[in-house]
């Protein structure tokens, strides 16, 4: 049944009309088989969107590998380097709209997601002008840093042809939050599968026919990022599903960006500080005996991690969308239901998952080396990597929760303890210390993420939902009042 907006008052807070029957402390069965199917019928589309999407720099830089050793290396760095400076930073700030424009959904406020989604973009393509001018001296930077000049010079040109790709990132991201805080999903992932498809042929044209060699990967993945975003963009003005929640472009958007930015920074480094802690653990590694061994190891770990990771991500972002629905539309119970679900879901995918990888671990490095050294190596890694997962999927979903409650700033400061004051030394410790060499490095990181779990664990027991829901009510207003000429 379609729902008509609501009207909104500026003289007090929007009243939401949904009323549920909030004495009662328990779920009955209809509630919780309906709500896993709604979480599976969300999540799994944004898992195979994130995996997708994932696949566009893995396919550029196996692309770059055929042109040999230098060309990959290069390719890696320069795609490590803008992951930690870029695009990690806008995937952060966008993220904010999981609040802003999921709130605003569940509480049929719908014209405001239109006005969310421009400031959004106003913010990250401005942000993106200095992000760019990084990359532009990201050879120096490289250079700087201790790295070696012939592969940070070729990094440095790989980075500068991917400048465009920057720009392009910023809209697909605003776009694919407005459109999953709709729970309109299944357009997102025919247009990354489209993308993905297509970057195959981009990257065989432009890599081995154009002349440009590994440069021709980074201007495959620039061209890649433009047309998934010009895709979503042209779904999001065309099609009748947005037609209430894009109006068109508005003045309004302009107005409010202060109170956009007091949210979206939280959310940048809460997502931020967790990805820079994985690249300084790579940059570690190169400091170990054997750097060669320990280096391919850890990062054959961290492409592991990642492609297993993208189940608890899709499900994490399902559990920020509906929180942020069920909060916006005053039906805390309904969001505390759904909390207690993922999380059930979330430790059920990875006892599987984990069980997989520890029973597999003596054949995962035959995918990677035929080196002995390097496949007992990785062995002993994915032996920690199976446990690790438990504790990622945990805080995965976890920090999902509270993206859709808006806690992003306390999710920052539990990212910053958990990484820099715990894992980091503690990395340190086992690595350089007590010679566990890359073994150390990863359980250092286990540790960080075993305190950030129990720290997410404990903010999302104490959660007063019927308290969110009037935060959510408050946001709301606050949104609308910003956004009205009159004010």
């Amino acid at each position: 049944m379609d729902l008509e907006e609501e009207k909104p008052s500026f003289e007090s807070p929007p009243i939401q009309q949904q009323t549920e029957l909030e004495h009662k402390h328990g779920f009955n069965k209809v509630e919780i088989v309906e709500e896993v199917k709604k979480q599976l019928w969300l999540a799994g589309p944004l898992v195979s969107v994130s995996f997708l999407i994932f696949l566009l720099q893995v396919i550029s830089v196996m692309f770059v590998g055929h042109l040999g050793e230098l060309a990959l290396s290069s390719a890696s760095m320069a795609t490590s380097f803008a992951a930690v400076t870029g695009f990690s930073l806008l995937r952060g700030m966008g993220s904010s709209l999981d609040t802003f424009c999921g709130q605003s959904y569940g509480a049929r406020h719908y014209r405001m997601l239109g006005i969310h989604l421009q400031r959004a973009m106003i913010v990250l393509l401005l942000v993106s002008i200095p992000l760019a001018i990084v990359w532009a001296n990201a050879g120096r930077i490289l250079v700087f840093l201790r790295q070696d000049p012939e592969i940070s010079a070729e990094a440095g040109k790989y980075a500068r042809f991917m400048i465009p790709s920057i720009f392009g990132f910023a809209i697909q991201e605003c776009h694919t939050r407005f459109l999953q805080t709709q729970n309109n999903v299944i357009p997102m992932m025919v247009s990354a599968g489209l993308t993905t498809c297509m970057h195959i042929f981009i990257c065989w044209i432009l890599v081995f026919k154009s002349g440009l060699g590994n440069k021709g990967a980074a201007v495959a993945n620039a061209i890649s990022y433009w047309i998934n975003a010009m895709l979503l963009v042209l779904y999001v003005w065309i099609s009748p599903s947005c037609k209430k929640c894009w109006t068109g472009f508005s003045r309004e958007a302009l107005q409010g960006i202060p109170n956009f930015l007091r949210l979206a920074i939280p959310s940048a480094l809460m997502l931020s500080l967790e990805i820079w802690s994985f690249e300084l653990i790579v940059l570690l590694s190169g400091l170990l005996p054997n750097p060669k061994l320990e280096t391919s190891v850890v990062s054959i770990s961290l492409n592991a991690c990642a492609m297993i990771y993208m189940i608890p991500l899709g499900l994490g972002s399902a559990i920020s969308t509906i929180v942020s629905n069920e909060l916006g539309a005053g039906r805390p119970r309904a969001a505390r239901l759904s909390v207690h679900i993922v999380v059930l879901m979330v430790v059920a995918e990875s006892i599987l998952v984990g069980s997989i990888v520890i029973i597999t671990r003596n054949y995962w490095g035959y995918l990677y080396s035929k080196e002995n050294d390097v496949v007992k190596y990785v062995g002993q890694m994915f032996l920690l990597i199976g446990v690790w997962h438990t504790f990622d999927g945990i805080q995965s979903v976890l920090a999902g929760t509270l993206r859709g409650c808006g806690r992003q700033k306390i999710g920052a400061v539990v990212n910053l303890s958990a990484y820099y004051l715990m894992g980091i030394p503690c990395s340190v410790l086992l690595a350089f210390i007590y010679h566990l060499r890359g073994k150390g490095l990863w359980i250092g990181m286990m540790v960080a993420m075993l305190v950030q779990a129990v720290a997410f664990c404990i903010l999302t027991i104490r959660i007063h939902w019927d308290q969110e829901a009037v935060k959510a009510r408050e946001r709301l207003h606050k949104a609308m009042i910003s956004a009205d000429p009159r004010s």
